[in-house]
């Protein structure tokens, strides 16, 4: 959650008032303006304070032709009532609400259905406010296991967690709130995620588990979790440590089981000890929701469980979070009915060759070379071209936002700091007219580039709309 803090100097001009939209005193209305950094003194009426907000409002983007973002930004008339009807209702009340819970208890057994779990009834798991706290919980459940196998020399040993120095920002957030040292794999050359081998050479016997990412938020790229475990097996085989693995499939792991099934990656392989999503991302489904699952209660120790007696009912939970709405639940298990298997696997299936079709025209432009090419998350980066010397990925994410388009334009981390790109993420909703669109407002722009001095973006991180 962003943290805020208030102006650095009182802002005391009240909100602008349309006349028209006073109930019945136009006067009235405009005097009547409420002021912006503290609570008004008089109650506005409904009509008057949806129009001040709705106005605000038009100055964001357009969340539709938003190119940054994995979240979801359309779903069906459908799912809008229903999240309408189950919005006040409170996930972490179950007692009261024990079909939203039961709800819940059939998308994580089709989940781990879906992901090949030994036996999907044993598995363990829980509906999150999304992917960050999912990944929170794993670690939790990693670094207590650990403990556990360590105490008699934990707290005094320092436990870690290994990883790519591509990981979603949440890994670093938790290694920091629970005191976890995280060990990076960097990037060389090429390789822009985490080298099996290098992974395992970072392990020793504080080493709490290996994150593998099914889909870098930098390039798309999945990352080899099949050759992780083999090369953790080899680890036992030589030192006896057995290190498990967490998936984060934020976004891979609902597009993976349909799109790449001969790939593995999941419960298939039993070094895999959890894996979470976004349902919120690839599951077709408005924020916030996210999914955690561990391959059966062994693997969640039952220390981490708080057993409430709440509201007259016995609730086991595991979250960070605790009151929030079940609305996003509902969506889910209603998008895993309407769709079924072949219904993802169409939609991911189309996102997929929109990705790849995109890439395509976009390496075909001389101005660009491609860095990855939207094969397995339906996602893509680029860069400039060696020899474009005229501009660079902050000018065209700067400019192509005058268009409406919201581009990231991002510097890769250690290792490959001197690649900069920009980053294409297509989604259920982002259709062959709207890449259409993009590259005929791309191509336009070009020339206009090709006549600069000098790259023009002074401020970088102003151009820029990655922050995740």
């Amino acid at each position: 959650m962003a943290l805020h803090k208030g102006p650095a100097k009182s802002d005391e001009r009240p909100s602008s008032v349309n006349p028209f939209y006073g109930e019945a005193n136009p006067v009235d209305g405009m005097t009547e303006a409420p002021p912006r950094h503290r609570l008004p003194d008089r109650p506005l009426a409904p009509s008057t304070a949806y129009q001040l907000v709705h106005d605000e409002l038009m100055l964001d983007g357009n969340s539709r032709l938003n190119l940054a973002t994995f979240v979801t930004t359309w779903m069906e008339p459908q799912a809008d009532i229903l999240l309408g009807e189950c919005r006040d209702k409170n996930m972490i009340d179950k007692d009261e609400y024990p079909r939203t819970a039961e709800l819940e208890r059939r998308c994580v057994v089709m989940l781990a259905d879906l992901w090949n779990a030994p036996d999907p009834a044993a598995a363990v798991g829980c509906s999150t406010t999304g992917s960050s706290e999912a990944c929170m919980l794993a670690g939790m459940a990693l670094k207590r296991r650990w403990a556990h196998r360590n105490a008699d020399r934990y707290p005094g040993a320092r436990p870690n967690l290994v990883m790519g120095v591509n990981v979603q920002v949440c890994w670093e957030k938790f290694c920091n709130f629970w005191e976890v040292e995280a060990r990076q794999v960097p990037m060389e050359g090429d390789r822009f995620h985490l080298d099996p081998q290098a992974a395992a050479d970072l392990c020793d016997e504080n080493t709490i588990g290996v994150v593998g990412i099914l889909g870098s938020t930098f390039d798309g790229s999945y990352e080899p979790i099949a050759a992780l475990c083999a090369a953790l097996d080899a680890l036992q085989e030589r030192t006896g440590l057995d290190v498990p693995v967490h998936v984060d499939g934020a976004s891979g792991a609902m597009v993976a089981p349909f799109v790449d099934e001969d790939l593995v990656w999941d419960f298939r392989l039993p070094r895999v000890s959890s894996i979470n999503t976004s349902g919120h991302k690839y599951g077709l489904v408005y924020p916030g929701v996210g999914w955690a699952l561990w391959r059966s209660a062994a693997e969640l120790p039952e220390d981490l469980v708080f057993h409430v007696n709440y509201l007259g009912g016995d609730m086991p939970t595991f979250a960070l979070n605790f009151s929030r709405p079940g609305a996003q639940v509902v969506a889910q298990y209603y998008t895993f009915l309407r769709l079924g298997r072949e219904g993802y696997r169409a939609v991911q299936r189309t996102t997929r060759e929109v990705a790849q079709g995109l890439a395509e025209r976009i390496g075909a432009l001389d101005d660009f070379r491609l860095v990855t090419r939207g094969d397995e998350l339906p996602v893509f980066a680029f860069t400039t071209a060696p020899h474009v010397t005229a501009f660079d990925v902050f000018d065209v994410s700067r400019r192509i936002r005058e268009r409406g388009w919201l581009l990231p334009a991002y510097t890769f981390p250690a290792n490959r700091e001197d690649l900069s790109v920009l980053r294409v993420v297509c989604r259920n909703g982002f259709s062959s007219d709207l890449a259409d669109l993009f590259v005929e407002d791309l191509t336009r722009l070009l020339p206009e580039l090709r006549r600069q001095p000098h790259p023009l973006t002074r401020d970088k991180d102003a151009a820029t709309g990655f922050h995740h």
